[in-house]
C-alpha cells in the first residue's frame, strides 16, 4: 500500500511540474484534472472521503468545465474545419 501512495505522490509532482512547462492550454487543463483525480485518491487513502468527494466533483469537474468553456469563449480551441479553412487562406494569399 505505501508503494501506491509513493507513486501517487510522485505523479502529484510530475503533473504540478508538466503543468508549468506545458505551452498548450488544453493540455495544461487535462493535466490539472489528472492531478485533481489523483488529490483525490489521496483523500481516500488517507480516510477523509468529504474532501476526497469535493476534490473530484470541484477540481477534475466543475474547474475544468469553466477552463474549457473559457478556453471556447477565448477561440483558444478552434475546430479542425476553421483550421482548415485558415489554411486555405493563407495559401491562397500567397
Amino acid at each position: 500500500m505505501t508503494v501506491f501512495v509513493y507513486i501517487l505522490l510522485v505523479f502529484l509532482v510530475v503533473c504540478a511540474i508538466a503543468v508549468s512547462f506545458s505551452k498548450n492550454l488544453l493540455n495544461s487543463i487535462l493535466i490539472f484534472m489528472s492531478y485533481s483525480v489523483v488529490m483525490s485518491v489521496i483523500w481516500l487513502l488517507l480516510e477523509s472521503p468529504d474532501l476526497a468527494i469535493t476534490e473530484a466533483a470541484v477540481g477534475a469537474g466543475v474547474t475544468s468545465i469553466l477552463f474549457f468553456v473559457t478556453l471556447k469563449k477565448i477561440e483558444a480551441i478552434i475546430k479542425k474545419e476553421d483550421k482548415k479553412e485558415e489554411e486555405d487562406e493563407q495559401k491562397d494569399s500567397e
